[in-house]
């Protein structure tokens, strides 16, 4: 049996730095409500550095941050962090293959209950056009599947930056493309599901003004933002190529939706360049609000020098926005990075656990740093690293789901095993019988952890005691090996 974990200072500090951990009571178990919000830990930009750092889509979704952004490969890859602080050292998980040379600008967003990713691919030397991948479930991690191409302008053409918008219960996909006067354009597409345009798209905004053609005219990267029944559809303008990459907005005053006249063009940028703060180039961003519902933030990307251009040098960086009176919304300018930021409202992320076996003295472990799905969990010493950190879910049904903070995956009743020895391994949070576990009070502090699917115990297999010892399910016996103190 092993005496050392093989794992080197260096990584050991940087998971140290991947989560706030945080100090939680026994009553994380029970669905006590979260307490009363407050800001979240202090933070610096850029929120994600080089080089998968260009074009951001961040969400928020039950106290967890999920971020995507272009990767230069062909893959899309996947972010999950309860903080802001935390985003720059996530582990980043491969969601979609997509079997194009190059991916950009991925767009995360839940549509009907159901994640789905709008994501600008290259093939075969053909234009670029837009695919989506469907998740199976409510996880934004997924497991996702390629639904196709949007069949989004004429003759297969050339369509990018594509991000859905609800109007009047309708759907409908706003996007670039070239018009026939060649200049790339804001476009709208109504859609008959989530992976299906109803027709090709129609202009709604061409980069006509000043400010949106300086080294090169150029609309794209839309992004919905609506409050008390307003819709504004923010975009970058001019060409990413230079430091004048801006964001500016269209709002939506009633109509047809996929008329150039039911939306108007505010005249000047809603956000650009901040030589001050040394910020070149803001643009190609999303909008979150904060987990407690308080808050509207802006993630973007952005440069440090006026010389950079649409290449890896953009860093993603978040900050809060704010309100005019009148209604619209107000960016403000980019803030500088050594500007310190208080994080979100009521980020908090749920409430971690460490899993202690009474027996063993020892943690639940994501063994090995795993993050695939049939990653090995063992029990180590306790030590305080994300690999320890776990939260409880609750179901709703009397059952939780118990998710690792570091590996992103949810403790599995692997190969629905029902008899005694059965392995228990991690596995990407399904919602299954299989990772459902009853918390079931065994007394002194101590609870009994039950699979509903197998209605057997984690147990402390054999009873071991030294770092690496085995975590299987057995009969439910109450003892020593079967008791979890959540600590």
């Amino acid at each position: 049996m092993p005496t050392a974990h093989p794992r080197t200072a260096l990584r050991r500090a940087a998971v140290l730095l991947a989560v706030t951990v945080l100090a939680v009571a026994a009553h994380v178990f029970t669905g006590a409500e979260r307490a009363e919000a407050a800001p979240g830990p202090s933070f610096t930009n850029p929120a994600v550095d080089v080089p998968h750092s260009a074009d951001p889509t961040l969400v928020q979704h039950n106290g967890f941050y999920y971020y995507v952004a272009t990767t230069w490969s062909s893959q899309v890859v996947m972010r999950k962090s309860p903080t802001i602080a935390g985003l720059n050292t996530a582990p980043e998980h491969v969601v979609v293959s997509t079997g194009g040379s190059t991916m950009w600008a991925p767009h995360l967003e839940l549509v009907d209950g159901r994640w789905y990713l709008y994501y600008s691919v290259e093939q075969s030397g053909g234009p670029r056009r837009t695919h989506v991948a469907q998740s199976s479930g409510s996880d934004p991690l997924g497991p996702y599947t390629v639904r196709g191409i949007l069949d989004l302008m004429p003759n297969q053409g050339w369509a990018i930056d594509a991000a859905p918008l609800r109007l009047d219960g309708d759907l409908y996909m706003t996007f670039s493309a070239f018009h026939a006067d060649g200049l790339q354009s804001l476009y709208i597409a109504p859609m008959s599901n989530p992976w299906t345009a109803a027709a090709h798209g129609t202009r709604i905004s061409a980069p006509t003004l000043s400010w949106e053609t300086q080294n090169g005219a150029v609309n794209e990267g839309s992004f919905a933002l609506q409050r008390n029944g307003r819709t504004f559809l923010t975009y970058s303008a001019s060409h990413c190529q230079g430091p004048n990459y801006k964001i500016g907005t269209l709002e939506y005053t009633g109509g047809d939706p996929l008329q150039m006249g039911s939306w108007t063009k505010h005249s000047s940028p809603l956000f650009q360049r901040n030589d001050a703060a040394g910020v070149y180039g803001p643009g190609h961003h999303s909008f979150f609000t904060s987990p407690d519902g308080t808050e509207t933030w802006i993630a973007y990307h952005a440069n440090d020098s006026a010389s950079d251009g649409c290449g890896t040098t953009r860093t993603t960086r978040v900050q809060r926005i704010s309100w005019n009176a009148d209604g619209t919304p107000d960016l403000g300018v980019p803030v500088s990075t050594a500007t310190l930021l208080q994080g979100p409202s009521g980020e908090t992320g749920p409430g971690t656990v460490q899993l202690r076996n009474r027996h063993s003295g020892l943690c639940l472990d994501d063994y090995e740093f795993g993050t695939e799905p049939g990653a090995e969990v063992r029990q180590w010493t306790c030590n305080g690293e994300a690999v320890q950190d776990w939260y409880l879910h609750d179901l709703g049904n009397g059952y939780h789901a118990i998710g690792n903070v570091y590996s992103n995956l949810c403790l599995d009743d692997y190969e629905f095993g029902t008899e005694p020895g059965a392995e228990v391994r991690q596995w990407t949070c399904n919602g299954l019988d299989v990772q459902q576990w009853e918390v079931v009070d065994a007394g002194g502090g101590y609870v009994n952890l039950v699979n509903r699917h197998s209605g057997l115990c984690l147990d402390d297999y054999e009873w071991g005691t030294r770092p690496g010892a085995e975590v299987r399910q057995w009969t439910c016996l109450d003892n020593a090996a079967q008791q979890w103190q959540l600590a």
